[in-house]
């Protein structure tokens, strides 16, 4: 018998970091799912450089853990991530950024509400700034949906000094040291609020580029729904004194290197 203390095998090397994630929280869009993938696999593919993409299923009721697996197993390029229950948009969009790897981080919807070739346009403006942030130009929603927007979007303004034309468009780019620097609480709609006010004040730079939109062909929306925006309201109403010290502070750039 071999005599001395064990060694273990050596560790298989790890796969290096995609120099872009394209993360999509997802929940019960099991008709959308296949196109989604699909489309953002070409995306990353037409880009030209390595990528990955990271879906996560918050808590699905219908067969969209089943899709994921499968197009996971049939791509390694595409990763699964699988909460227990529906947690929230935030929750979900947290779970997915701390999964991905990439050097730029893109999040959208898993609604194919947008085109996702404008990835493009944001990375294009990826030397000069921190975060490029999509605006719906037009936004194609019903009227209810733009009105709470305009009602949300000036009350932000108005208490925090947040001066960005569509707060909740999903459709952002931002470098993972934005993601490693600020810290989220939220777990519902109010996140894309929080990340942008923690991330003005902490210095990152932030440019909007208009991104066309599209009406949901399949699936429900539930932007809109009341249990949605009393979230968004407790969210605020939690987080208000932090955010509104933190949008006092002076800004210092916080550098990327």
């Amino acid at each position: 018998m071999p005599s001395g203390p064990y060694t273990p095998p050596p560790s298989p090397p790890r796969a290096p970091a995609p120099s872009l994630s394209l993360v999509f929280p997802a929940f019960d869009e099991e008709d959308n799912l296949a196109e989604l993938m699909a489309g953002a696999c070409k995306v990353g593919e037409e880009l030209g450089g390595d990528f990955e993409v990271v879906v996560v299923n918050d808590g699905s009721r219908d067969e969209s853990p089943t899709i994921i697996d499968t197009w996971v197993q049939r791509d390694p390029r595409i990763r699964g991530v699988h909460l227990a229950k529906n947690s929230g948009y935030g929750a979900a969009l947290r779970a997915g950024l701390a999964q991905a790897r990439g050097t730029w981080i893109f999040f959208s919807d898993a609604d194919l509400q947008f085109e996702l070739a404008q990835l493009r346009d944001l990375l294009a403006h990826t030397p000069d700034y921190d975060i490029v942030a999509g605006f719906r130009s037009p936004r194609r929603d019903p009227w209810p949906r733009l009105l709470i927007a305009s009602v949300w979007g000036g009350l932000i303004r108005l208490i925090f000094g947040l001066r960005v034309r569509d707060i909740d468009c999903a459709f952002k780019l931002f470098h993972r040291r934005v993601v490693e620097t600020i810290p989220l609480a939220s777990v519902g709609a109010f996140i894309n609020t929080e990340l942008l006010i923690r991330a003005r004040a902490s210095g990152f730079r932030i440019h909007q580029v208009p991104v066309n939109h599209h009406r949901r062909r399949h699936g429900r929306q539930t932007g809109a729904h009341p249990r949605v925006l009393i979230k968004a309201c407790v969210e605020l109403g939690s987080l208000y004194r932090e955010l509104r010290s933190v949008a006092r502070r002076p800004r210092t750039r916080t550098p990327l290197g």
